[in-house]
């Protein structure tokens, strides 16, 4: 076992109590986690400002001064010790409304001191609430240090475990364990892009001397970690194409057939690209794994189709996953207008079919006369067998577990299938390249000629006259109106009530137009019935929660109205805007919010009404809330960074990855000498661990 494994019960000043609470909450259990616990910001304690300089913009400051009058104002909860600061350019209110009898021992008025907090303005006053105080010696006059500040919980607080006495305890670590810090990156890596050795990173991340080595040690640490995730990636990747082979599929004469005689409409640039992509992957021999990424409404469908003539023109069968039923059923539509052009048997699969409507499609899918199957986890179904599965599509990736599609090429016994994974949410380079670095990308990034960009708009909640106006000029020329309410997860009843209010106030102000309402809480039949009203034009204003952001195409509906839109995160707000410009005609997005708006959420009405191009939004969704939320929940083993920052450190990954497929590429096995350190770090790690760089 290396020092790094120790528990920390056995560091001094921590014991059994203080480490289970480290444990369940900071997931602190070694010496190692500790020392890779890493500050989130440096107080700068390095100068002292003159009261006079200092004003409440300031995240926090540093004075000295003398103590001129100290006195307890008001009872009971109002009760507040006031001291006051000067040092001769001016005065600073200090208060403290906690721990009164402490500070009146601590502090003795006309004695100097050195102060530290956060200044606040009220009135004409200057004022600091709960300052960090300690008498002026002569260690302290000439200032301090950049101090480092960790990340805590409430727990710990209340059980005396706050920033600075992690400070002391990795303190105590570091200085320890210097003989036992190994460099983990080869010295020709360091050398070209110029990188700090790892012991002098790890003084520099929590007690750096200046900032200069803190940005320094930010970045060999950042670059370290991306290194090696990339590097686990790129192998998996590397060891897939070598133990996978792949059907070779390169009969394009059906598929020629296709293009001549029965496509719809001429192929963008972009489709043309990913198609000769596809292609070059299912006849190289490998199995192809691709992410496809295109905006809703960019022809995906189309595209995977022409994929499945190309296995099937092979004498194969090709599979399409999607997460809801009406999802499903939308794309076996689709598919099933070309599918018949050609001849080619398609069939769907959902939770919903009949017992007595599967046993033909298990028989006619093992026998291998049903070519195309489409469906839900349906497919993942035991009784579902191919007779030779070609091509399995997965449609939004990110409502499916890694276990699922796994499941899903396993139906062959012996050779994999090709799998095409496709996405209408955009997703940043940057977490592309972590969160499906063992896939290829492929992006399809124009849209269909003839379709107009859809019109945003942002209104306040005061302007619903007007709103209320523009939709019936739109319903009045035969259009569908789709009125989104957020959902508030606190509380569903809320929800509905939210909802109820919303469709009572429309049935108000249209009460000669059919309306349908969806929302989660009802019945699955229910809530298909509605939409399939809507979808036939029965309904013409459909009043809906979320329930709609993935799914049905109504050529006819031209507005999208979301309500309270400041409440939905970006992506959100893409995915349902992409619901409306279905059709040739002009639609409309309109953005209703309050007239108080926060940062950032007036940043994402402003950008919504800027651009519709998606990674453009996805680029601005990453820096407002950061990469887990983007995730969902199933993805997020794949990310277990300590200090790398997606949204912002895009160039030290682009590099990291360069790298790393540098090294992989003269060095497969990574055999030779100066890539040792690279082995020894991979062999010293528990086979567990995603992160690589994590010390052990």
């Amino acid at each position: 076992m290396s020092y790094f494994d120790t528990s920390l019960e056995f560091l001094k000043g921590v014991g059994p109590q203080r480490a289970a609470l480290l444990q369940k909450e900071l997931d602190l259990h070694t010496f190692g986690d500790l020392l890779q616990h890493y500050p989130f910001r440096h107080e700068d304690r390095t100068r002292f400002y003159a009261i006079r300089e200092v004003n409440e913009s300031m995240p926090h400051v540093q004075v000295k001064g003398k103590i001129t009058n100290l006195e307890v104002i008001g009872g009971g909860f109002k009760k507040r010790l006031v001291g006051v600061l000067t040092d001769g350019t001016g005065e600073l209110e200090l208060v403290w409304f906690q721990g009164i009898s402490w500070a009146l021992q601590k502090i003795k008025p006309q004695a100097e001191y050195v102060v530290f907090g956060k200044p606040n303005r009220f009135g004409a006053k200057l004022s600091v609430a709960h300052p960090e105080i300690e008498p002026l010696t002569s260690a302290n006059e000439k200032g301090g240090y950049l101090q480092p500040v960790y990340p805590v919980t409430e727990k710990l607080k209340a059980k005396y475990v706050d920033s600075k006495l992690l400070a002391k305890l990795i303190r105590q670590v570091l200085e320890a364990s210097q003989s036992h810090i190994r460099e983990t990156l080869p010295a020709y890596v360091l050398n070209k892009q110029n990188l700090l050795d790892k012991k002098t990173a790890l003084q520099g991340i929590h007690f750096p001397t200046d900032h200069n080595q803190l940005v320094a040690a930010r970045h060999r640490l950042k670059f370290e970690e991306f290194f090696y995730i990339q590097l686990r990636l790129i192998k998996m990747k590397l060891v897939r194409q070598e133990k996978f082979k792949g059907i070779v599929f390169n009969d394009t004469a059906i598929l020629t057939r296709f293009y001549k005689e029965h496509l719809p409409f001429p192929l963008t640039e972009a489709q043309k690209r990913v198609i000769r992509e596809i292609y070059a992957d299912m006849k190289s021999g490998k199995q192809m794994n691709r992410l496809l990424q295109g905006d809703v409404g960019s022809g995906k469908t189309i595209v995977a189709f022409i994929c499945m003539l190309l296995v099937v023109g092979s004498g194969a069968q090709a599979t399409l996953m999607a997460p809801t039923e009406i999802l499903a059923q939308q794309h076996y539509v689709n598919l099933k207008k070309y599918a018949d052009k050609m001849g080619v048997t398609i069939a769907l699969l959902t939770g919903s079919v009949k017992s007595s409507q599967r046993k033909p499609i298990h028989q006619s899918l093992e026998d291998g006369s049903l070519k195309i199957l489409v469906g839900t986890h349906a497919l993942l179904e035991e009784e579902v067998k191919f007779y030779r599965l070609g091509l399995a599509i997965i449609d939004e990736q990110h409502r499916f577990g890694v276990a699922q599609r796994s499941k899903l090429w396993q139906k062959n016994e012996t050779v994999f299938p090709h799998v095409l994974v496709m996405t209408a949410t955009p997703i940043p380079r940057t977490l592309a390249m972590t969160l499906y670095g063992d896939l290829e990308i492929s992006v399809i990034d124009e849209l269909p000629k003839g379709r107009k960009p859809i019109k945003t708009m942002h209104r306040y909640d005061s302007h619903r006259l007007q709103v209320n106006g523009f939709l019936r000029t739109q319903l009045e020329v035969g259009r569908q109106v789709y009125v989104v309410y957020p959902l508030i997860d606190e509380s569903e009843k809320l929800d509905l009530k939210h909802l109820m209010d919303g469709y009572e106030s429309i049935s108000r102000a249209f009460p000669d137009v059919a309306i349908s309402i969806v929302h989660g809480q009802m019945k699955p039949e229910a809530k298909e019935f509605e939409m399939a009203r809507f979808v036939k034009g029965e309904t013409k204003i459909m009043v809906a929660t979320t329930v709609i952001e993935v799914g049905v195409d109504v050529p006819n509906a031209s507005v999208m109205v979301i309500e309270s839109a400041e409440r939905f995160g970006l992506s959100q707000l893409h995915q349902l805007r992409g619901r409306v410009g279905r059709g040739a005609d002009q639609s409309y997005c309109i953005l209703m919010t309050g007239n108080k708006l926060g940062v950032d959420s007036r940043t994402r009405i402003d950008t919504m009404v800027r651009t519709n191009n998606g990674f453009e939004i996805s680029e601005t969704d990453l820096q407002l809330r950061g990469p887990g939320d983007l995730m969902g929940t199933q993805q997020s083993g794949a990310l277990d960074l300590l200090i790398g920052d997606l949204a912002k450190d895009g160039e030290i990954l682009k590099q990291a990855r360069e790298v790393a497929q540098h090294v992989l590429e003269s060095d497969p096995t990574l055999e030779k000498p100066e890539n040792r350190t690279i082995k020894q770090q991979i062999e010293s790690l528990r086979k567990s661990i995603v992160n690589w760089t994590r010390i052990s």
